[in-house]
């Protein structure tokens, strides 16, 4: 179950026990290779058709942001969209195609180099994917707690996204060194493990409770805290405006901007997304590293499930993110419309051109930005 367990299947593959006390270079004589099973079967078409799906929204979405009409986010918060693609662009092209052809081939044929390169390259964008999380629920709690702070948030923001990126990049570097290619001579079977890199099983069990810990519960924790603080916030400010004591409240306007209070509430599901997504996964993970005997008694199709489940949430994202954002869904219509239709390079043009516009004059200035 674990994604850094020293197991010679594949990473939640068939799920077959381990051999005792693999990490200790026991002699495998009596071990059976693992089979491409029907649960993993489902496995691989439920991935695949993730992975296109994750794809084509993820792509669209770093398109809208990068160069469409998502650029009229506020300078603050666009790299910070930005920065969640990019991540759920890893988990899509980097987890999901290595899951499903190694389910497929369920040992290992890419060498030693490309064993130690994906399982880094693996473990890297599940940390980046998490940690942008926190860095969105960070600047979402300081443009609530302080909105007139808007000046210092670009740079805060390019502060922590490098912070969060820095972070996963060395909280994985450890994957380098603990997986390589082993072979099995009585079954003729290579795979990539961690087999043999710890000199005991306790050690085996730290190293992938601590990836728990970094990947799930600290930014569980972050964004928890976070959202409650904004919530607290909000509940005192209505209040105060009960008693007569809101500054903040003029001419009718609402206590928070509906625009700000919008992306609040987009940020809020995201996070929500992410806590549904994985938590059955790495609570089936946390019991099979104390009780290693359940994978006898739990149907293999439950892993199976599970990790297909988390994997949704590289889905969600874009999809959220397309609910509360209409300029994505303009993005988006304006494309089906460009190719669904059979005009011409100059009809297309003049489609692009603003009402009012000769097809000869150019956009003198882009649209403000809008202040989230």
């Amino acid at each position: 179950m674990s994604e850094n367990g020293s197991s010679l299947t594949p990473p939640s593959s068939s799920l077959a026990p381990p051999p005792p006390n693999i990490s200790q270079y026991p002699p495998l004589t009596n071990w059976e290779p693992p089979t491409f099973t029907r649960a993993a079967q489902f496995r691989v078409g439920a991935t695949l058709l993730l992975f296109l799906f994750a794809a084509c929204s993820n792509l669209a979405l770093l398109a809208s942001v990068w160069c469409g009409r998502g650029r009229r986010l506020s300078s603050h918060l666009r790299p910070l969209m930005l920065s969640l693609a990019s991540a759920d662009l890893m988990m899509t092209f980097v987890v999901m195609p290595l899951d499903a052809v190694w389910n497929v081939t369920v040992q290992w044929y890419g060498g030693n180099a490309l064993c130690k390169l994906l399982c880094f390259l693996k473990l890297f964008s599940m940390h980046a994917s998490a940690f942008i999380l926190v860095v969105i629920s960070l600047d979402r709690q300081h443009a609530i707690l302080h909105p007139l702070d808007a000046l210092s948030a670009h740079r805060r923001n390019r502060c922590m996204l490098l912070l969060a990126w820095s972070l996963s990049l060395l909280l994985a570097s450890p994957q380098l060194f603990i997986f390589r290619t082993i072979r099995v001579e009585s079954a003729d079977f290579i795979q990539c493990a961690s087999h043999g890199s710890f000199g005991h099983q306790w050690q085996e069990t730290f190293y992938n409770m601590f990836h728990f810990i970094t990947l799930y519960v600290v930014p569980l924790l972050m964004m928890s805290f976070c959202y409650s603080r904004i919530l607290l916030h909000i509940n005192q400010q209505h209040l105060q405006n009960k008693a007569g004591e809101s500054h903040l409240r003029r001419c009718g306007t609402d206590i928070i901007p509906k625009a700000r209070m919008k992306t609040l509430k987009m940020t809020v599901v995201i996070v929500l997304s992410f806590v549904v997504c994985w938590t059955p996964y790495y609570l089936l993970g946390i019991w099979y590293w104390f009780q290693p005997d359940m994978l006898q008694v739990t149907p293999e199709y439950i892993h199976h499930a599970l990790f297909v489940f988390g994997n949704l949430n590289t889905c969600c994202d874009p999809v959220i993110y397309g609910f509360y954002t209409p300029s994505f869904r303009a993005d988006l219509a304006a494309c089906c419309r460009r190719s669904g239709s059979n005009t011409s390079p100059q009809s297309v043009a003049r489609l692009s051109v603003r009402p009012g516009q000769h097809s000869g004059e150019q956009d003198q200035q882009a649209p403000p930005p809008t202040r989230l």
